[in-house]
């Protein structure tokens, strides 16, 4: 599944309309209101619920509240993406939505290049 992400950001290639990344250095904690993260949990939380009962228009609105509380963060907009790109899934190969998939992606790989989505990954032992 994620190579296929890969792919297609691939073939679509850059993006000319696309603004550059925010660094993760450009918001910085401090400069965030406290309670953002636990609002950035709850909302990624949800939207990776929803997004897993493939109601992919909350996981929309969930990844969205997340990304607002805590624009530093890179998950919000890697889950973000594919929703779009789940969204966008039947549509024509180079459809704009699935642009806006490849640009959540990059914005998600310029703020944490080592980052990793949750699902897919096994449960740690306890």
């Amino acid at each position: 599944m994620l190579l296929t992400i890969f792919v297609l950001a691939a073939a679509l290639g850059p993006s000319p309309q696309a603004t550059p990344p925010a660094s993760a250095d450009a918001v910085k904690s401090s400069d965030l209101p406290k309670g953002n993260a636990g609002v950035s949990q709850a909302s990624l939380d949800a939207g990776l619920a929803a997004f897993k009962k493939r109601h992919f228009t909350q996981a929309e609105v969930d990844f969205r509240k997340a990304m607002d509380a805590d624009p530093a963060s890179a998950g919000p907009y890697f889950y973000l993406g594919y929703t779009y790109y789940k969204l966008a899934e039947k549509k024509r190969p180079f459809h704009p939505d699935k642009q806006k998939a490849k640009d959540m992606f990059a914005k998600a790989y310029a703020i944490d290049p080592a980052f990793r989505p949750v699902w897919g990954e096994p449960k740690a032992a306890k």
